[in-house]
């Protein structure tokens, strides 16, 4: 795979991710806008994205194609590990933006742009200690 196709794809991933995400938070805050709402609208929205995210990284991006409970166990556990640094990027930036401007148009951004951030150390951080088989380089 060519560098140019990672990252297009990796962007859509990241896209396709974050639009879940952000629709999960919004489905949980039309229940309610409290403190409580909020920490589980940020909380689901973030487990949708990371299943998503990590089913289409294992397939399309690193060409995983192990199969089985202790496999999937395994990867899915240090993505999850590697996802904890990068979703306190993610969780701060929205939440700072939410402190900042308390509007849902200014958290949403907070939490693209904290998402984008992570996203591009999280696949450093897949690429060397998750999906670490050499024969799936990108091909510069």
């Amino acid at each position: 795979m060519t560098l140019q196709t990672l990252i297009l794809r990796y962007a859509a991933f990241a896209v396709v991710a974050t639009i879940a995400n952000l629709a999960t938070q919004r489905l949980v805050l039309q229940y309610g806008e409290s403190g409580l709402y909020f920490a589980g609208a940020v909380g689901a929205g973030t487990i949708v994205g990371l299943v998503i995210k990590y089913a289409l990284d294992k397939r399309w991006i690193f060409f995983d194609l192990e199969t089985g409970v202790k496999n999937h166990s395994r990867k899915f556990s240090l993505y999850t590990a590697m996802g904890l640094f990068t979703t306190a990027i993610f969780w701060g930036t929205e939440t700072a933006f939410w402190l900042i401007w308390q509007t849902d148009l200014m958290r949403e951004l907070g939490a693209v742009l904290g998402l984008s951030v992570g996203y591009v150390v999280k696949y450093n951080l897949d690429r060397r200690f998750v999906f670490t088989d050499r024969r799936l380089a990108v091909a510069a």
